[in-house]
């Protein structure tokens, strides 16, 4: 089993920078690729970003490149998004997932078949 925990949303108004942040406990973090995903008010959860095990490759919604980097720490067991430029669109639940199946199937396959989810952090953006 793994936990993952979602800290660091809050409100920010466009234009702002947020880091969100994926604390996990339970087996080998680094044995997983990290996601992350968002889902806004009356929408389905979409994907965001996903990085490999060994962090050596990320992915990118259209919608985020450039704005967001995703990041992991694997001795404090951390996986991170830097949301910088934010927009209003941006206004989403932001939830980390843990998968063994790579972070460019994350990016291909969705929500769709996680391993495992954390129970999200609220980002609120102003205009």
């Amino acid at each position: 089993q793994v936990q993952l925990v979602e800290s660091g949303g809050g409100l920010v108004q466009a234009g702002g920078s947020l880091r969100v942040s994926c604390a996990a406990s339970g087996r080998t973090f680094s044995s997983y690729a990290m996601g992350w995903f968002r889902q806004a008010p009356g929408k389905e959860r979409e994907f965001v970003a996903a990085i490999s095990w060994s962090g050596g490759s990320t992915y990118y919604a259209d919608s985020v490149k450039g704005r967001f980097t995703v990041s992991r720490d694997n001795a404090k067991n951390t996986v991170y998004l830097q949301m910088n430029s934010l927009k209003p669109e941006d206004t989403a639940v932001y939830y980390c997932a843990a998968d063994s199946k790579g972070a460019r199937t994350m990016q291909i396959i969705g929500d769709r078949g996680m391993d495992y989810w954390g129970k999200g952090t609220l980002v609120t953006v102003s205009s």
